[in-house]
């Protein structure tokens, strides 16, 4: 079982006091979410993403633009202040969170007292680290088409023209080699983990959608299992999933890399990179996130270690990469919750996964057990925009992770769990 003390185990345990700093930053910026007028901005009208946008970065149907889902947002949404945002961090800041102190013991027989290192305390964090391997920016091809991804050009300036005939310029859409870092205050490398691999959806930074909208951090921490989480930023703010180098064959399996080392220095352990390095993964996406997340199953290098796949209202295309993995990897769950607007493709894979003599349910009240294969419709009033935070269940990544601790899964990556796939 992966982690201790999901939620549904410690009832009756208060879980211990987060630091004040930091709990007020995230319970700042929940609160001001949810009573903020300028939250205006961002309203999306409950519309999920044009399938078949997203699906090839085809044109969108009129009255359904981007720009009427996801209104441009003003100068303090897009650049938040300084007490808003993450601490960026250099490789010579990731030192312990606090130091190591040391207590005396004394050796039987021998008389002189030796000093013991005692467990570092640290607090919680989250924090955004560039990173060579992350998406963008990106150089290469687009596989869809074969052609170069930066296919259109103003002077020296260079950019992506999607099928639509808008450009989205690398400077200022492909530019961010950013990941978000969230290590939750009770982490314990030298104990069974599982590192969360976040690919946002369209029109989405980290900071104002992925943390502070979506709470995606406070889901991993409120989920009480042994977890960490990776959120790379993909395209920025704009209506584009591209993948960048997720395309790549061995992509995904060179940002594992990159992130285990990045982990091992926020965590202030440097010697923990091996633990991280055997931690299986968990990949969830969202609406334009099913690209990277497909291509990642595919040919991204560590599929083995991929233990379990979330969906949410996420399968605009890509079925074959997905029926792929899945039948493929009997030892991993599979989880799709969707919206009416996906709904056609979810019967589809269903269909397809059927055919091959897979079984498929539609309960998720059922356990998550290691080739548990899950989907599930949500009715009305339920939005694609606020779908991360409420799908068939409120706060649905924290649900999947405690189902999957409860429910005994056990998805520990073996000494072969790195995939040539």
């Amino acid at each position: 079982m992966i982690g201790a003390n999901p939620k549904s185990q410690m009832l009756a345990r208060v879980r211990p006091a987060m630091p004040g700093a930091v709990r007020r930053r995230l319970r700042f910026a929940a609160t001001a979410l949810l009573c903020m007028p300028v939250l205006l901005t961002l309203v999306q009208c409950g519309r999920a993403p044009n399938a078949s946008s997203l699906a090839a970065n085809a044109a969108v149907a009129s009255g359904d633009s981007f720009e009427d889902r996801f209104p441009k947002p003003e100068f303090r949404d897009r650049f938040p202040g300084p007490n808003e945002s993450f601490q960026q961090r250099e490789f010579a800041d990731l030192t312990p969170r606090r130091p190591v102190q040391t207590q005396s013991i004394r050796v039987a027989s021998l008389g002189p007292t030796l000093p013991l290192p005692k467990p570092a305390e640290r607090d919680e964090l989250t924090t955004l680290v560039s990173m060579k391997s992350s998406a963008f920016p990106y150089y290469g091809n687009n596989p869809a088409s074969e052609a170069p991804f930066l296919n259109a050009g103003s002077g020296e300036r260079r950019g992506h023209r999607s099928y639509s005939g808008r450009v989205y310029w690398q400077d200022e859409t492909y530019n961010d080699s950013r990941v978000l870092v969230h290590i939750p205050e009770n982490f314990d490398v030298h104990k069974p983990g599982v590192i969360v691999v976040f690919f946002h959806g369209n029109g989405a930074t980290l900071e104002r959608d992925v943390r502070d909208r979506q709470q995606v951090p406070q889901q991993i921490t409120d989920s009480g299992v042994n977890a960490v989480l990776l959120a790379p930023q993909m395209a920025v703010d704009a209506a584009d999933s591209s993948a960048g180098k997720f395309w790549q064959p061995g992509g995904f399996k060179r940002f594992i890399s990159e992130s285990t080392d990045t982990l091992a220095r926020l965590y202030g352990e440097p010697g923990s990179a091996k633990a991280f390095g055997n931690m299986p993964i968990v990949i969830v996406g969202y609406s334009g996130g099913f690209l990277p997340t497909a291509w990642s199953l595919e040919v991204g290098g560590v599929s083995d270690r991929v233990r379990g796949v979330l969906l949410l209202d996420a399968i605009y295309g890509e079925l074959d990469k997905f029926a792929s993995w899945i039948e493929t990897h009997r030892n991993g769950f599979f989880v799709s919750s969707y919206t009416h607007y996906t709904a056609g493709r979810n019967h589809e894979l269903m269909s397809m996964l059927r055919a091959k003599g897979i079984a498929v349910s539609e309960d998720m009240s059922t356990p998550l057990r290691p080739g548990r294969v899950l989907f599930t419709e949500t009715g009305s009033g339920i939005t694609h925009r606020d779908y991360v935070t409420r799908a068939w269940t409120k706060n649905p990544i924290e649900e999947v992770l405690v189902k999957m601790a409860t429910s005994n899964t056990r998805i520990a990556a073996s000494s072969t769990a790195s995939s040539s796939r």
